[in-house]
């Protein structure tokens, strides 16, 4: 496997607060020997457990940036014991560009993954983390939401996973999170994730979904900060008591818990985020954009639980999720 472009401008193995880039060649009309910079900050003190952080590896979700542009920030190198790894904008031509998916390439970083030291720019990218710092990483947490097309409660999730041991782990590391739900996740594409990547490397991975639509709110930005500090310390790396409030478990463990729209149309949400729902219910309606005197397409729960995510944009087409159900465990 031939070595990876990408270099380091800081130190990865020094204690202090470092702050620099992953430098990646690319060269391209406006600089002739450019490179993409992606910000990059290492924290650490003495021997113990390393965290790698990462936020908008979908580019128009922004809870992890601004959650992780914090923690670099103002941790405390004296307050931890192990190492911190923070890339606040992990997918960082798409952050720039305000778009889930590059803007050079596009590529979707959170599809790349193992990823190609000699691929294109987003491989590149997820062939870096997947043989460079994922395997010096002990806690991995990447911090989504649902970007301007999805709208989701907030929730820190955990894979089912062959070992057991391995998802125990992951399960009391999305617990100690504690968003205001914990949920088992059910990947509806799972092929090239980042999530299995690390899972397949045998490390504790936790995900999140904490808002959407493309924006933030006072309280998904809320929940993230609380969140990864909760994360560091249960890892062993922050000396502090974590912050716990109510989370609700949900579990997703079939297909049944998606709803996909078969019709282009306008979009009536009929159920909002985080109410009940039965198996039956009406939960969005699609009426046409091109005629009057036309019934709408009633879509309907095929289980109980809650509405635990939801389409964002009102104009919807075929193949559209309209609706995620979690359910109460």
């Amino acid at each position: 496997m031939k070595p990876s472009p990408i270099t380091c401008t800081i130190p990865l193995d020094q204690d202090g607060v470092h702050h620099g880039f992953l430098r990646l060649p690319y060269s391209r009309d406006d600089s002739a020997w450019g490179s993409i910079m992606i910000p990059v900050s290492v924290i650490a003190n003495g021997e113990g457990p390393t965290a790698l952080l990462t936020g908008a590896n979908h580019g128009d979700e922004y809870e992890g940036p601004v959650a992780l542009q914090d923690l670099a920030l103002y941790l405390d190198p004296a307050s931890i014991q192990g190492r911190v790894i923070i890339v606040p904008a992990f997918n960082y031509p798409a952050f720039r560009a305000a778009r889930r998916t590059s803007p050079i390439d596009g590529g979707n970083l959170n599809r790349a993954f193992p990823g190609r030291p000699d691929g294109n720019v987003t491989e590149k990218i997820a062939d870096y983390f997947n043989r460079s710092l994922v395997p010096q990483a002990d806690y991995v947490l990447d911090i989504h939401s649902g970007g301007k097309t999805l709208d989701f409660v907030p929730f820190a999730a955990a894979h089912i996973l062959e070992d057991k041991a391995q998802q125990a782990a992951c399960v009391a590391a999305m617990q100690a999170f504690n968003a205001p739900y914990s949920m088992m996740l059910l990947e509806i594409d799972a092929v090239g994730m980042y999530d299995s990547a690390v899972e397949e490397q045998g490390k504790v991975f936790v995900s999140t979904e904490l808002g959407g639509g493309g924006t933030l709110s006072a309280r998904s930005v809320a929940v993230a900060r609380k969140g990864v500090r909760n994360f560091l310390i249960h890892a062993g790396i922050l000396r502090a008591e974590p912050v716990v409030e109510e989370s609700i478990n949900l579990d997703m463990p079939d297909g049944d818990c998606y709803v996909f729209s078969e019709h282009d149309g306008l979009l009536e949400p009929v159920v909002d985020l985080g109410q009940p729902v039965h198996r039956g219910d009406v939960i969005a309606r699609v009426w046409p954009l091109d005629r009057t005197g036309v019934h709408p397409v009633e879509y309907t729960a095929l289980c109980d639980g809650i509405l635990a995510g939801r389409n964002f944009p009102s104009l919807v087409k075929v193949g559209d999720c309209l609706g995620v159900v979690g359910i109460l465990v």
